[in-house]
């Protein structure tokens, strides 16, 4: 490959470079799950020639330049982003001309060492607990069917554990008979101290269920948590404090709604732009951080690599989890049905739902532009497709 240096162009520090600077020191000092190291193996391949990829010729400058494949991994910030792009465009299909809601619900901190150690069990219990309390509460208040789209989140600014699921609501619901639409008219969904209170008791009920199951491994620093009585003390201690579910007013439309989905249905546990700087000499790594407790200022927090590494690996999903997830009106088996249904009932045309293609968060995702990256020209032209290269193969010496 021939080509002159970009000069001038600040190169950006990538999560791939940290994992890959600490990956050996992290080997030594953790043992991680098969699948993390599977995760974390995919996001130090990501963009580089261990993918393979594809050589371009720009037919203004005559230089060749090698564009690596990307990993595709649900964990990696670059990649996401056209995935998040493409989600997009298919929930374009469902949107209604109607006010959205964002509900959290934030799981307390005493429960992250039971959470760590039985993940699939509880991440499922929170999404259940609070679809349940949302699609409760339409029932018995509205005497409707709500829509939700919830996201779950693992992470603090800080990447350390902080389990909450972010939902959106649609601000009314099919009535109960399907025969109206029922609007949601306050600014506010429903109290949020009554939604944190059926949603605590909902989400207690199920961790007694799943101990009383069998279904609970318990953290090493808890063993007594195996026996009923002090599993009960535990639970008690839990569900003593008030449990934390914020609620916004409602967005303006399905313009904000849509916005809102693109920054967070595919967010990851950090992004690259958020890494400024990596030491190899000292072994640290930079990132910035919003410090809520200082109104959101932006704050920097320097980790040595195998901390920040174990930090990132707190939120790896398990494998074929699946972390965004629809209900009651937005559900999947009907859906298109009940979206036709409710417009009909709001007098909303199918293509309405679409918008502009002039609005800039409605339009449909762009297919991504290639450009040279010499010259900034689009005149580009693929020369060849690079394989990944093969292992060598095992010689067998017995």
């Amino acid at each position: 490959m021939t080509g002159c240096s970009r000069a001038g162009q600040a190169k950006t520090l990538t999560l791939g470079e940290v994992l890959r600077a600490g990956l050996s020191d992290l080997q030594e000092a953790h043992r991680l799950p098969a699948h993390h190291w599977k995760v974390l193996r995919a996001l130090c391949a990501c963009h580089t020639e261990a993918l393979g990829g594809h050589r371009y010729l720009c037919e203004d400058c005559r230089q060749e330049h090698f564009a690596p494949n990307g990993c595709g991994n649900r964990h990696c910030a670059s990649c996401q982003k056209l995935e998040s792009a493409q989600w997009l465009d298919r929930q374009m299909e469902h949107v209604l001309p109607i006010p959205y809601f964002h509900v959290v619900f934030t799981l307390p901190h005493r429960l992250n060492p039971l959470i760590q150690h039985n993940q699939p069990q509880l991440y499922n219990l929170l999404f259940a607990s609070a679809s349940a309390t949302l699609l409760g509460f339409g029932r018995n208040n509205l005497q409707a069917t709500l829509g939700i789209t919830a996201v779950l989140h693992t992470w603090s600014q800080t990447l350390l554990d902080h389990y909450h699921l972010h939902c959106v609501v649609t601000g009314g619901g099919l009535s109960l008979d399907g025969k109206s639409w029922i609007g949601r008219s306050s600014k506010w969904l429903f109290p949020t101290r009554a939604l944190s209170t059926v949603f605590r008791g909902k989400f207690r009920d199920g961790l007694q269920q799943l101990f009383d199951e069998g279904e609970l491994t318990f953290p090493q620093s808890e063993p007594s948590l195996s026996d009923p009585a002090a599993f009960g003390r535990y639970l008690r201690e839990v569900c003593r404090p008030k449990w934390v579910v914020y609620t916004k007013r409602p967005f303006l439309g399905p313009k904000a709604f849509l916005a809102y989905l693109c920054r967070y249905t595919h967010r990851v546990a950090i992004s690259n732009n958020r890494i400024e700087r990596l030491d190899r000499e000292k072994g640290t790594v930079t990132f910035r951080y919003k410090d809520y407790s200082q109104e959101g200022r932006m704050r920097q927090m320097p980790l040595a690599l195998p901390e920040f590494l174990r930090r990132f690996c707190l939120h790896i999903l398990p494998p074929r989890f699946v972390k965004i997830r629809n209900y009651g009106l937005l559900s999947n088996r009907g859906r298109s049905k009940r979206i036709e249904q409710a417009r009909a009932l709001l007098a909303q045309a199918p293509s309405e739902a679409l918008g502009s293609e002039s609005d800039p968060v409605i339009k449909k995702a762009p297919t991504p532009r290639l450009v040279c990256p010499f010259c900034g020209s689009s005149k580009i032209v693929l020369i060849a497709v690079v394989d990944r290269p093969r292992r060598p193969p095992i010689c067998d010496s017995s």
